[in-house]
């Protein structure tokens, strides 16, 4: 054995104790060794740098406030219509011409339905409007007087162009037939007497076009539902529940 290991080896004979080394400390001062983690394959948390925001200099302006969103333009509107036809119209039947206006580029005439008869007639006579292209009508519920505007759609083949002429008629009254005037008026008045429940005094035969002739209601009136049927007819010519 050497002597310095003798040295450590043999107490002195004074009966001190021996000073201890550094490697005897280390043993002393963690009699355990160090344990392994848990999980061995876990990575330590990575703390990910944020960007602090710049600060905002003392007295510093603030950012413009968001320019306030522009007024919905106006929608056009009608404008008024004249001509030599129209004068002479308002000359003769006075307030019965109650509108002559042209509206984005249609022009259109609203007269009393006393002298509707009257205006076709010359619009076909006068002015070689020779052909009544539609007939048809708009139901306004709301209106204390004079729900329904009845709308003629008319065409001139000699002059290219086309003219409306517009009346109303209160709910359960009625108005002359334009059948003698244009034939085609025929199955336009059934239509609107079919749809709206309007009346054409003269007709030579306004019965329903569309729906059966015993059916109950107007489908294109605003107060008759979407989904609305006439469940009686349904029931009794059909044999099944409405809806089916």
């Amino acid at each position: 054995m050497p002597e310095d290991n003798k040295a450590n080896a043999t107490p002195p004979s004074d009966g001190t104790q021996p000073t201890k080394t550094p490697a005897t400390e280390a043993k002393v001062s963690s009699p355990n060794p160090p344990q392994s983690p848990a999980n061995p394959e876990a990575k330590p948390a990575v703390a990910v740098p944020t960007t602090p925001k710049p600060a905002v200099p003392a007295g510093a302006a603030a950012a413009p406030a968001k320019p306030a969103v522009p007024p919905k333009p106006a929608g056009p509107t009608p404008q008024p219509w004249e001509n030599e036809f129209i004068q002479r119209l308002k000359k003769v039947y006075g307030s019965g011409i109650r509108e002559a206006s042209t509206y984005l580029g249609q022009n259109y005439i609203t007269v009393d339905v006393s002298i509707v008869s009257e205006i076709l007639s010359a619009y076909r006579d006068d002015e070689a409007f020779d052909y009544l292209v539609d007939l048809t009508a708009v139901h306004y519920p709301k209106r204390e007087k004079l729900e329904f505007e009845v709308i003629y759609i008319l065409y001139s083949f000699a002059k290219n162009t086309r003219v409306r002429v517009k009346t109303q008629v209160a709910n359960g009254a009625s108005l002359p037939s334009a059948v003698e005037i244009w034939p085609t008026a025929n199955w336009l008045e059934r239509e609107a007497f079919d749809m709206f429940g309007i009346r054409f005094d003269g007709h030579p035969d306004l019965k329903r076009i569309l729906l059966p002739d015993g059916w109950q209601g107007y489908p294109l009136r605003k107060d008759y539902g979407i989904l609305q049927q006439d469940n009686a007819w349904v029931q009794g010519n059909l044999g099944i529940e409405s809806g089916q």
